[in-house]
C-alpha cells in the first residue's frame, strides 16, 4: 500500500505540479486512511483490490466520529477518492469504490475582513520596538496586506523577487503562475529598512536566498508566519479572530469597497475566475475557495 502512495503522490508532483503543502496535505490524510485500514483488518494485509464502499464508509464515519470539522472530512475524502481513481486509471484495481462516496456538506463561512481602524492597530503594533524581528515583521504585514498575498506566495518570496525602485514584486502562485504585485511607499519603506537592518541580523549563511528569516536563519514557514500574526493581533487588543488569510480578505474588501476595478482585483490576488473575486463585494455570502483548501 505503501508503495502505491508514493506512486500516487511522485504523480501529482511531476504532472500535476502541486506545491509542497498541497503533497503533504495528500500523505497525511492518505496515511492517515491507510492506517484505519491496517487497523480495520488487523489479521491480514489488506489490498486495494479488496477495499469496498463500505470500507470507505466506514472510514468516513470514523472521522465524523472523532468530531473533525465537515471541511476536514470533505477533504481527506476528496483525497481518497483521488487515490482511487488513481488507481483505477493506472490499472491497479478494476473498480473504484470510492464512485459513489458522497462527502458531508461544508458550510462555507464569510470572508471578515478588518476594519481599516483595526488593520492601523494591527500594523502598528509591529512598530513599537526596533528589534530585527520587528523590521521583518513590520515588512512582512505590510507587504500582505498592501498586495493580497496568498501566505506561501509571501514565504517563499526571495530577495531578488523584489524591484525597490519600481516598488513591485514577481509572485509564485498556484500551478507556478506569476504575476507582478505593486505596493505602496509604507510597504517599501518598510522592506527597506528590514533589508538594510533586520535581515542581515537574521540572516546565518550567505547563501539564504529567502526574503522572510526566522530566527534559524531560514525561510520562514506558514506556521510561522501565523504565528506572528496571532501576536501582533493579540497585541492590538483586536477582538476579531485574525489568520494569515485576513489581510487578503481585507486587501480585496477594501479594494473593491475604494473602487478598484473588479477584474484589476481579480488578477492582483491570483484568481483564476472572477466569480471567486466576486464575493468581496458582498463579504457576507460565502467564502474563498483557496481559504478553505490551501493550501497554497
Amino acid at each position: 500500500m505503501d508503495d502505491q502512495l508514493q506512486r500516487f503522490l511522485a504523480q501529482l508532483m511531476a504532472k500535476k505540479s502541486y506545491s509542497n503543502n498541497t503533497i503533504a496535505a495528500y500523505r497525511n490524510d492518505l496515511t492517515q486512511f491507510i492506517n484505519f485500514l491496517n487497523g480495520r483488518f488487523p489479521s491480514e494485509t489488506p489490498s486495494f483490490n479488496t477495499i469496498t464502499k463500505a470500507d470507505i464508509d466506514a472510514y468516513v464515519e470514523s472521522l465524523l466520529a472523532k468530531s473533525y470539522a465537515s471541511s476536514s472530512v470533505a477533504r481527506k475524502v476528496a483525497a481518497v477518492k483521488s487515490f482511487f481513481n488513481y488507481l483505477t486509471n493506472t490499472g491497479v484495481i478494476s473498480e473504484n469504490p470510492t464512485t459513489n462516496i458522497t462527502s458531508p456538506k461544508v458550510k462555507k463561512q464569510p470572508p471578515q475582513p478588518l476594519s481599516e481602524e483595526d488593520i492601523a492597530a494591527l500594523l502598528n503594533a509591529t512598530t513599537k520596538k526596533q528589534t530585527p524581528k520587528h523590521l521583518r515583521d513590520a515588512a512582512l504585514l505590510q507587504m500582505l496586506y498592501a498586495t493580497g498575498m496568498r501566505v506561501t506566495e509571501a514565504v517563499s518570496l526571495t530577495v531578488d523577487d523584489l524591484n525597490l525602485n519600481a516598488m513591485t514584486l514577481v509572485c509564485t502562485g498556484k500551478e507556478d503562475g506569476q504575476r507582478e504585485l505593486p505596493y505602496d511607499v509604507p510597504t517599501a519603506n518598510a522592506l527597506k529598512t528590514y533589508l538594510a537592518d533586520g535581515r542581515p541580523a537574521l540572516l546565518k549563511q550567505q547563501n539564504e536566498t529567502a526574503l522572510f528569516l526566522n530566527h534559524r536563519g531560514q525561510q520562514l514557514t506558514r506556521q510561522g508566519l501565523w504565528l506572528i500574526i496571532k501576536a501582533y493581533a493579540k497585541d492590538a487588543n483586536l477582538t476579531t479572530a485574525v489568520t494569515p488569510h485576513t489581510l487578503r480578505h481585507s486587501f480585496a474588501a477594501h479594494k473593491l469597497a475604494t473602487g478598484s476595478d473588479l477584474h484589476d482585483v481579480q488578477h492582483l490576488l491570483g484568481h483564476a475566475n472572477i466569480s471567486t473575486t466576486q464575493i468581496y463585494t458582498h463579504p457576507n455570502h460565502t467564502n474563498e475557495d483557496d481559504a478553505v483548501t490551501s493550501a497554497s
